[in-house]
């Protein structure tokens, strides 16, 4: 990645609401976290709702049996499901994981890649939202998808969305 790898401190994080923090990242105002650049992924597209994130599956993600470790899936899924709530908040609102459930539907390779991964809020509460994400590869199939369940906290709590 040629942008910027790094962590904002927490003021900089609630100032903005979540999609244009995430935009901001996208367009190189916020650096893109450690993590997502050590796992070759990277977040590509924000809209309020839905985010895309994009990524190469590479033999150093090999599990045992020669195939991408599931971690690795879990990890650009997660990141796409939270990502979509997290799109949806409101300046001085944060969220976290509480739940995710993943289906593998095929293995994931090196010539699975460039994989796209797109999360999608379901529904948003005052305190709870869900969001779904599908794991596409290169040619258009379906590698894995799931579903994710966070907790909104800050903000004006339990204010209608």
């Amino acid at each position: 990645m040629s942008r910027q790898i790094g962590v904002v401190s927490r003021d900089v994080l609630l100032a903005e609401d979540g999609a244009s923090f995430l935009r901001g990242i996208v367009e190189g105002r916020h650096p893109g976290p450690p993590f997502a650049d050590a796992m070759d992924f990277d977040i590509a597209e924000v809209e309020e709702g839905r985010v895309v994130f994009v990524g190469t599956p590479s033999p150093r993600f090999f599990n045992p049996l020669g195939t991408i470790h599931g971690g690795w899936t879990a990890t650009i899924l997660d990141s796409a499901m939270a990502c979509a709530v997290h799109s949806t908040l409101r300046v001085g609102e944060g969220y976290t994981t509480l739940e995710m459930k993943l289906n593998y539907v095929r293995p994931v390779m090196p010539a699975s890649g460039p994989v796209r991964c797109e999360g999608r809020l379901i529904h948003r509460g005052g305190s709870v939202a869900t969001s779904e994400g599908r794991l596409i590869d290169a040619q258009g199939k379906l590698l894995a998808h799931g579903t994710e369940t966070c907790m909104i906290f800050g903000g004006k709590a339990g204010a209608a969305r």
